[in-house]
């Protein structure tokens, strides 16, 4: 295996993430420990090599000083020849070996590793999680938080342990020179390590707060620009404007707090930096007055004060971005780690439909509160059936078909379909056997050819164009061009498909639709979009793409579910009326008064002025 690929950077996380930071790290990170460690090892060489280097610059002041002017080269070629092996191809080699590990075995692939587990489990949340919060903010999340832990993991590695490697390192050396300057070396970074200790717990904080405030930025602007046309049609760019700029004001004010800290930090850094080369060589200088050390020896001294010196500004700044990481790391777990609410139940296995029967039983959600949604509904539809399901707006027919769909889990009663309870089968099979047609349709803001291939991935082209043509979607398609010059099943769409019409749009979803053949069909408004006579030259499709499903219908215009087999009339959640076309108008009951007050085939108000949007 490659080194590049001793990571495996889209390995499975073992189970959910913790929601404490050190365990999070380890599932974050796991899989990926062989590679760091050899990592550590390698780094932790550089900081003794690093050491290394300043011991044998004494040695060769010391030879030299040793040796007369004309003879040095001669008398000396032994260190002379281990110093140049030591510059030129051992330390070059080591750093070398420490700079490939970091910015091609660990780096690139933490970072996928730790993202692809993040996105993963986030996309394993229900659709409430995904209504509570910004989709910019989740997304910003899971790229902050994935980029924050990939540096912590490279600041540790690279800075930390190589820094910590030199520390020792230095002390071991000084020792050598006299135990007294390694002293003065503790001494001093003891008050370092204090310092620290003081500044770090307020970096990581202030860091929490300034990432939090970013986020917030950021979700407000995706916000503003992800409903761009209805900010324009309402005019209110003002407004907009001002939610942006509140949310960038407080960003600032974090970022203020956090800089005010910095500045402070700085200070006293360089204050104790300038410390010790006053203390280590001012030492070596006043026991080489009494003849304690040699002049090689203060030379090594000088090195190692001056390399630890610009180390701990080095090291300070890394440990100051290291706890800013972890902050942020922090931040992005309260949002991102919350255990799911839906979830497969243990041993759960893959829905096998047979034939499509569907049995409700006193089924009853409200979304958590008292009232809404459906309560108490029994309906058994056989298989092969066309209900179609009318109601006023929260008459309970999203929340019907939500349910269906395990969006939710009910609160009370249960769905089976062939005889099996949806809550005993993976999410994923019950969905697969499900395909849906709504009238805000979504679109991905990638092919026409990928959009509707998203019903079956492993769609060939072809299978892809016959849908499309099914679904009278076919020709207006092979007019599509984008703005990088892509045209017909290449162009893409746009976000949301924002190019397409509504009638485009309900078209390619129709055909994805068609693609993915299920055995039970949802269409929820799938025409409202289509103008009549769109809508009368696809009949013949969607009573062919019908043929043999169980389908589900929700429909504003009545008259395109008078040749369903039966008609549901929700009411306030529950069941109202039920029978044919035929039947309720006979009935002279809530459906023939809808009947009778439609325009057009649309529902007008009724009595209550209810609509029927939902």
């Amino acid at each position: 295996m490659k080194p590049a690929r001793w990571i495996d950077p889209f390995a499975l996380a073992p189970g959910p993430p913790p929601r404490r930071l050190w365990p999070f790290f380890r599932w974050s990170l796991a899989g990926s420990e062989p590679a760091l460690l050899l990592s550590s090892v390698v780094s932790i060489v550089s900081g003794i090599v690093e050491v290394m280097a300043a011991l044998i610059l004494g040695r060769v002041v010391d030879a030299a000083l040793g040796s007369a002017a004309d003879a040095v080269f001669s008398d000396q070629s032994g260190i002379l020849l281990f110093s140049l092996l030591f510059f030129l191809v051992l330390r070059p080699v080591i750093f070398g070996a420490n700079a490939y590990l970091q910015s091609i075995v660990v780096a690139p692939n933490v970072f996928n590793l730790v993202l692809s587990r993040l996105h993963r489990y986030t996309l394993g949340q229900s659709v409430t999680f995904f209504d509570d919060d910004f989709a910019g903010r989740i997304a910003q999340k899971e790229m902050q938080t994935a980029r924050a832990l990939t540096d912590s993991v490279v600041e540790i590695v690279q800075t930390v342990l190589f820094a910590l490697a030199s520390v020792v390192g230095a002390v071991l050396m000084l020792g050598t020179v006299d135990v007294r300057i390694a002293l003065g070396l503790i001494v001093w970074i003891v008050g370092y390590l204090l310092m620290i200790r003081y500044f770090m717990p307020r970096i990581r904080s202030l860091s929490k707060n300034r990432a939090s405030a970013r986020a917030m930025v950021t979700g407000q602007v995706v916000d503003t620009v992800t409903n761009i046309k209805t900010v324009k049609l309402f005019a209110h760019a003002d407004h907009e404007d001002r939610a942006a700029l509140g949310a960038m004001d407080r960003f600032r004010d974090s970022s203020l707090d956090f800089g005010r800290l910095s500045v402070t930090f700085r200070f006293w850094l360089m204050a104790v930096a300038g410390v010790l080369p006053v203390l280590l060589v001012g030492g070596a200088l006043w026991y080489w007055s009494l003849g304690l050390v040699t002049a090689g020896d203060i030379a090594a001294t000088g090195a190692v004060a001056l390399r630890l010196a610009q180390m701990t500004g080095w090291v300070s700044f890394t440990l100051m971005g290291l706890y800013a990481n972890v902050g942020e790391v922090e931040d992005g777990m309260r949002t991102l780690t919350p255990a799911h609410t839906l979830i497969d139940r243990a041993g759960a296995g893959d829905l096998a439909v047979g034939q499509g029967a569907i049995t409700i039983e006193d089924l009853g959600f409200a979304y958590g509160r008292r009232t809404g949604g459906v309560e108490h509904l029994s309906l058994q539809i056989a298989a092969g059936e066309k209900l179609g399901i009318v109601g006023a707006s929260g008459a309970g027919k999203s929340t019907l078909v939500a349910l269906l769909l395990r969006l939710y889990d009910a609160e009370q009663g249960r769905i089976q379909i062939d005889g099996t309870d949806i809550r005993d089968v993976t999410q994923e099979s019950l969905r697969r056997n499900i395909g849906m047609v709504t009238q805000e349709t979504a679109m991905f803001n990638r092919s026409a050819l990928d959009n509707i291939r998203y019903g079956r991935p492993e769609a060939t082209q072809a299978e892809v164009e016959r849908a499309a043509e099914q679904a009278e979607a076919h020709e207006f398609i092979l007019g599509l061009r984008d703005h990088k010059g892509r045209t017909g099943y290449a162009a893409h769409l746009g976000e949301r498909g924002v190019k397409l019409s509504g009638g485009q749009r309900q078209r390619i979803a129709l055909a994805r639709a068609i693609l993915k053949d299920a055995p039970i069909l949802i269409m929820d408004e799938a025409t409202s979009a289509l103008d009549s006579e769109v809508e009368a030259s696809i009949q013949t499709a969607l009573d062919r793409v019908m043929r043999g499903k169980t389908v589900l219908a929700i429909a504003h215009r009545l008259s395109t579910l008078s040749s369903m087999d039966r008609i549901v009339v929700l009411d306030q959640g529950r069941l109202a009326e039920i029978g044919s076309h035929e039947d309720l108008l006979a009935r002279g009951g809530l459906y023939a008064r809808y009947w009778n007050r439609q325009s057009g085939g649309f529902i007008g108000l009724d009595i209550n002025t209810m609509e029927m949007a939902e």
